[in-house]
């Protein structure tokens, strides 16, 4: 690794490898770092499939960034011919009467133009007769949003990047000592790295890199996610029959059987604090037992479901769900970005176009992903 870069990208994840795309598409001489690999399974881009949704409330941005980034997603696909990395499997809101958050999302989705369709119980009930509705009054249905394949989705950016002669390596690298202009990274095999910028985009592993820095800032939780299997020649619980659905009001989403693998779903609630490197990824029998109970109630016919799989994974949350997209305030050739917050694996390809754009500018960020809005105390209203 005794080569120049013009910059080093450390994280070979969702955020890491856009921001190493973009800035090798303006010219630049980049390297991908990554100590497990690309979408290993111990990092929050690992696994088998995330949402797609244009959803977020009042929340424009995310809605702009989703729109785009659904689009670039499909390019790459398209590109390198593996289209079905993403699955159009139409996205399902769930909401309770004069629910203000999918109130919001329906003036939003009008606003930047995305196609939606507003559902009423009785529609529901007649589109999704497997689905107990319950307290859902209503939802919004978005028919061109769906699900990604993460891993393979994020090892096709990267290997995107190597044909186009971007360099990757498997290393863990030490944290940046000193302050002001750093020159190059050491790994812990002793090699360096050497880079006119470098990109720390490496998920839950920022704060272990900068301790003093975003301790308390950054929270990496666990996150379990469930796969239930249907009945023989049940097809009703995958696409198209069941869509990607969200109900945010009980605190759990899911995804169709894709696949093969299962039908998926989890609980959107924080869990506790993780260590990404040495966390055993066993599931916790009392959180099964939630997720059974929700099953039974709202798909009665998955009641007795057996469990066909099972993931431990995180998420990367800092206080308020916002993403961290700023220079570190020591080192003025050091950019962090993170903090995906449990939403961010969609924003992959607007979220690096962005970072690398303020990277190559030395420009300014949108406030809220400043390092200076992130607090210690977790204020959760980005979903």
């Amino acid at each position: 690794m005794s080569k120049r870069y013009d910059v080093a990208v450390v994280g070979a994840g969702v955020f890491g490898s856009w921001t190493a795309h973009w800035l090798q598409r303006a010219g630049l001489r980049v390297a991908l770092i990554d100590a497990y690999g690309a979408a290993n399974s111990r990092s929050s881009s690992g696994g088998e499939s995330r949402i797609i949704r244009m959803g977020y409330g009042a929340e424009e941005i995310y809605t702009r960034w989703s729109f785009r980034s659904l689009g670039l997603w499909q390019q790459l696909f398209d590109e390198t011919g593996k289209p079905e990395l993403f699955q159009p499997t139409g996205v399902l809101w769930m909401a309770r009467e004069n629910d203000p958050y999918t109130i919001a999302t329906l003036q939003t989705l009008r606003t930047v133009g995305v196609r939606f369709e507003e559902l009423p119980r009785d529609e529901l009930e007649r589109r999704y007769p497997q689905i107990n509705f319950g307290e859902v009054n209503w939802a919004i249905y978005e028919p061109d949003s769906g699900a990604l394949l993460a891993r393979r989705a994020v090892q096709a950016v990267v290997a995107d990047f190597s044909r186009k002669g971007g360099e990757t390596f498997v290393a863990s690298v030490l944290p940046p000592d000193g302050s002001g202009t750093i020159y190059s990274l050491t790994t812990t095999t002793g090699e360096e790295i050497i880079a006119d910028r470098f990109v720390f985009a490496c998920g839950t592993w920022l704060p272990k890199l900068f301790p003093d820095l975003l301790h308390g800032k950054i929270h990496p939780t666990r996150q379990e996610v469930f796969f239930f299997g249907a009945p023989a020649g049940d097809s009703r619980f995958a696409s198209p029959q069941m869509p990607t659905w969200i109900d945010f009001g009980a605190e759990f989403y899911g995804l169709p059987d894709l696949e093969q693998r299962g039908f998926k779903i989890a609980l959107d609630r924080h869990g506790v604090e993780i260590d990404p490197d040495n966390a055993e990824r066993t599931i916790s029998p009392t959180l099964l037992h939630e997720v059974r109970q929700f099953l039974a109630e709202r798909f009665p016919a998955m009641k007795d479901a057996p469990l066909i799989e099972s993931r431990v994974c995180q998420y990367e949350n800092t206080s308020n769900g916002d993403f961290l997209i700023d220079c570190h305030p020591e080192f003025e050739n050091v950019w962090l970005v993170g903090g995906g917050s449990g939403h961010g694996f969609k924003h992959g390809p607007a979220l690096g176009e962005y970072a690398a754009a303020r990277i190559l500018e030395c420009g300014k960020v949108e406030t809220r992903f400043s390092l200076a809005t992130k607090e210690a105390a977790r204020k959760r209203s980005v979903f």
